[in-house]
């Protein structure tokens, strides 16, 4: 069937199908942009709602955010309380458990505060995809989009190689693969624990809470925070140059389609 032949509810549809992707093509960043803002700040207002006493709110946010995040109490941010990060120990002396299911459902107490939804790697992995966006759209908005002769339209990043993005994942993949490797030989104690290795190699060089444990300043720390920074910026780099040029094509190819099919009044 030609288009021309389409009349009716068939037309209808058709162009109402049409006008929703058009929207989407035109307006995905702002899209993209306040859905990875909501995933990125929903695990941040989890302590919120425990500190106000909102206490199944916060649950709510704690579960779902369990299905992708280990939670551990040790590796993870917490707010309202004298400490941003609290070493094993100290929650250990409010929370007698160590195995790891009971203890990553460890969420904080009035005193110490409580934990965001999330751990520091997963901060420093997810924040530079809802940041890049922004910087995206800055970028955009600042350089105009150039047309192209196929379709599409110039976008302000050159879009980085899968090989080298492939290449910045290897950081995050070495530290996590050795902390789980650690966690199955001898959780909370092996040698990603107290990194006696790492000691050894530098000849203790650096202050004993650099080598043990997960608090602020330390080597896993450290290896979490620039490991996630380095894979989530290399993944803005790689997808949203993709997208734009993906979305300004399919914008060009509807506005062509719609142009045909209805009157120019009938265009939002």
């Amino acid at each position: 069937m030609t288009e021309e032949a389409v009349t009716g509810r068939t037309r209808d549809l058709a162009l109402f199908v049409d006008r929703l992707a058009l929207g989407l093509s035109r307006h995905w960043l702002l899209i993209a942009v306040l859905a990875l803002g909501l995933w990125v700040l929903l695990p941040w207002l989890a302590p919120v709602l425990m500190a106000v006493g909102l206490e199944r709110g916060a649950r709510l946010i704690y579960a779902f955010y369990s299905l992708q995040c280990h939670q551990l109490p040790q590796r993870s941010y917490f707010l309202f309380g004298p400490r941003l990060m609290i070493p094993m120990a100290d929650i250990n002396a409010v929370w007698p458990y160590t195995d790891y299911l009971r203890l990553r459902q460890f969420i904080g107490t009035p005193e110490m505060g409580y934990k965001v939804a999330w751990s520091d790697r997963m901060v420093s992995f997810y924040t530079p995809l809802f940041i890049g966006g922004l910087l995206f759209a800055l970028a955009r908005r600042r350089s105009g989009t150039q047309p192209r002769r196929r379709g599409g339209a110039q976008q302000p990043w050159r879009p980085l190689p899968v090989r080298w993005w492939l290449l910045a994942l290897v950081p995050i993949f070495v530290d996590g693969a050795s902390h789980m490797i650690s966690n199955a030989i001898h959780f909370g104690y092996g040698f990603r624990d107290s990194n006696a290795w790492l000691a050894a190699l530098t000849n203790n060089a650096f202050a004993p809470t650099f080598y043990a444990g997960d608090a602020i300043g330390s080597f896993n720390w450290w290896m979490r925070l620039l490991t996630g920074l380095l894979a989530g910026l290399a993944t803005v780099w790689l997808i949203y140059p993709r997208l734009g040029e993906a979305f300004a094509e399919m914008r060009q190819s509807l506005e062509s389609r719609v142009n045909r099919v209805a009157p120019p009044r009938d265009i939002d």
